[in-house]
């Protein structure tokens, strides 16, 4: 079997996320190297033997690895088939360098729930348009990263708080077709992004990224109707391309647009 060295990277518009990396590697093992930023790294297929800080580690498929910047650390398959990883690079907006001693002390996380959500992270970042929704994850991942580095400092669970909900669904509902950053909504109701989001979430049953995502796609039933063809519908109601809104109007209408027009009576 020939080695394989398949990757593919790109910068996501995603304020703290430096790169996203998605890799096959079966025989290549990295040599010591620093990065500037926080790594993220989770592994899908095989595992990856590392050395941190001179103590070696493993990141067998159930585990979160999160390795601080500048300590070096290397990296190679365990096993012939290699492995198939997916890495965030995050800076220290996101991950402060005070975090840095505890990753070195305990870099692998044996978490399902923080497992799921970087990979549901990862999902959404392979799909532009979705930024809120990406945003939102890489919120909560962030919070849940910092309760295992710094257990002691975790504030207790937010209370409801269905005003700061209504506020955030009014911006939601007022910028429908341009959308919002979850940063920029923070700063104009003036709440922690992970507590705007919580709050939202708990009073609506519905994470903000749906609630943008199905409130554009009822629009787009209406234009549908109308008559008028998918891809400008697409632009009229915010979303990235008409890919874009085939792929949601399917999962929440159960058909395609196209489909969907074309039932008009």
């Amino acid at each position: 079997m020939a080695p394989q060295r398949n990757v593919f990277a790109w910068r996501p518009r995603i304020p703290g996320v430096v790169e996203v990396f998605h890799a096959h590697f079966t025989e290549y093992a990295y040599p010591m190297h620093v990065h500037e930023a926080w790594t993220l790294l989770i592994v899908d297929d095989g595992a990856v033997r590392y050395d941190l800080d001179r103590h070696e580690h493993g990141t067998p498929h159930d585990t979160v690895s999160l390795l601080p910047p500048h300590v070096p650390h290397n990296g190679s398959p365990v096993t012939p088939y290699g492995f198939r990883k997916r890495v965030l690079y995050l800076d220290s907006t996101r991950l402060g360098e005070d975090l840095i001693g505890p990753a070195v002390d305990g870099p692998d996380l044996r978490d399902p729930v923080l497992r799921l959500r970087v990979g549901q992270l990862h999902t959404a970042l392979t799909h532009p348009g979705d930024e809120l929704e990406a945003e939102s994850r890489l919120t909560l991942v962030g919070e849940r990263l910092r309760a295992h580095l710094r257990p002691r400092l975790v504030a207790e669970a937010p209370r409801r708080d269905p005003a700061l909900a209504r506020r955030l669904r009014e911006l939601l509902d007022e910028r429908l077709v341009e959308g919002i950053a979850l940063d920029e909504a923070a700063r104009l109701v003036q709440a922690h992004p992970a507590h705007l989001v919580r709050a939202f979430s708990s009073a609506y049953g519905i994470a903000p990224h749906q609630y943008l995502t199905s409130r554009r796609v009822d629009r787009a039933r209406r234009l549908l109707l109308d008559g008028r063809p998918p891809g400008d519908v697409a632009a009229a109601t915010g979303f990235y391309d008409q890919s874009h809104l085939t792929r949601h109007f399917k999962r929440l209408v159960g058909v395609s647009p196209g489909r969907y027009r074309s039932s008009s009576r």
